[in-house]
């Protein structure tokens, strides 16, 4: 007996040891490094499951069981951290005389309204009332995705805003767009989606001041296709790491010059931005109303529960996010939670249109 229990005490040491490991190699290479892309997947809870089931088996450590407990507890306070259990701080900034507010709807709209309802599709989108539209996946699919053109619906159910169109992206505002950054892709087949913009950036003039706002649908980390004994397998899951990580540094280059407080929301495709933000000095805004991690995906079409967080918003500057919640209603079109914030734009001189 005393063997048997000193090889399961050697093995939950080992565990202990193998998941703190992990726990070290994930803060340090999340959204840096495309091998590990594919345990960008892990949902934040295991963060905290693993080391309670570790606790569970304490007991059977013996000698080792104090010590045991000890590290568990810290590597489950440190997970609890991590993965963002725990009252967050909220937002309580509302607008006023001193700065304008603004809502925005941002939305994956899981291939536009393709096999949907197309008259329900634009009364959801109409009954949200947002200044501010930033929409994902304007575009079908039928095994690769298809461009589409429906600006002239989106006219027809928008009428007064603005609108901007980049490949699979699309900003509608009621406000004026002063600028739009197009980038125009050569070629053709697959390479306006391929090499197209993944971080569609509008300047809107907002009071009297120009406000940045991207519309962001990052690609996913990895896809798994084929024979993971093959080399096409890692061929592939590095072509898709390597495409992501292009991205996420054309995202932060642009972030990093430009002059304009900016809010950034959508569909990063990882629930763990925090880790690997897309730029320095920005904050990361938290739905209000629960003590657990949000989640936005899947909100519908898999039998999985809604444990990741691939949908974020983020705002820079001297902006303030407020009455940030997770919007209801979308299920019936997509498998991505909608988001749904108001933006405070302070009446100030530094960034004020000229």
């Amino acid at each position: 007996m005393t063997g048997l229990w000193g090889r399961g005490t050697r093995l939950l040491v080992a565990a202990t040891a193998a998941w703190i490991t992990f726990l070290l190699l994930h803060v340090l290479l999340v959204g840096r490094w495309w091998p590990w892309f594919i345990f960008e997947a892990t949902p934040p809870l295991a963060v905290v499951t693993v080391p309670l089931l570790f606790l569970t088996l304490v007991p059977f450590a013996r000698q080792m069981r104090c010590r045991l407990s000890v590290v568990l507890v810290l590597v489950l306070l440190s997970g609890t951290q991590l993965a963002g259990y725990g009252p967050a701080c909220a937002d309580t900034a509302t607008g006023g005389p001193g700065g304008r507010t603004v809502k925005v709807f941002a939305w994956n709209t899981d291939y536009w309204e393709m096999v949907n309802d197309e008259d329900a599709f634009y009364a959801f989108l109409r009954q949200q009332d947002a200044d501010i539209y930033l929409l994902q996946e304007y575009v079908y699919r039928r095994g690769e995705p298809v461009r589409i053109d429906d600006s002239a619906r989106l006219r027809t159910e928008f009428p007064g805003y603005q609108m901007s169109v980049e490949g699979e992206l699309v900003t509608l505002s009621r406000l004026p767009i002063v600028a739009a950054y197009h980038h125009p892709v050569p070629g053709t087949g697959m390479e306006w989606f391929r090499k197209g913009t993944k971080a569609q950036r509008t300047d809107i003039q907002v009071g009297g001041r120009l406000v940045s706002f991207y519309n962001v649908h990052l690609p996913v980390p990895f896809r798994i296709n084929g024979n993971p004994l093959s080399g096409g397998f890692y061929r592939a899951l590095k072509e898709q790491g390597v495409w992501r990580l292009r991205e996420l540094r054309k995202l932060r280059a642009d972030l990093a010059g430009n002059p304009h407080a900016a809010v950034l929301a959508g569909d990063f495709n990882s629930p763990w931005m925090e880790l690997s933000p897309p730029g320095a000095d920005i904050r990361v805004h938290v739905p209000t109303g629960s003590l657990a991690p949000p989640g936005t995906w899947p909100a519908s079409d898999y039998p999985l529960p809604r444990l990741w967080r691939l949908d974020w918003l983020f705002t820079t500057g001297d902006l303030t996010a407020f009455d940030y919640r997770l919007g209801s209603g979308g299920e019936a079109f997509s498998d991505h939670a909608a988001q749904v914030f108001r933006v405070v734009v302070p009446d100030d001189q530094k960034g004020r249109v000229t």
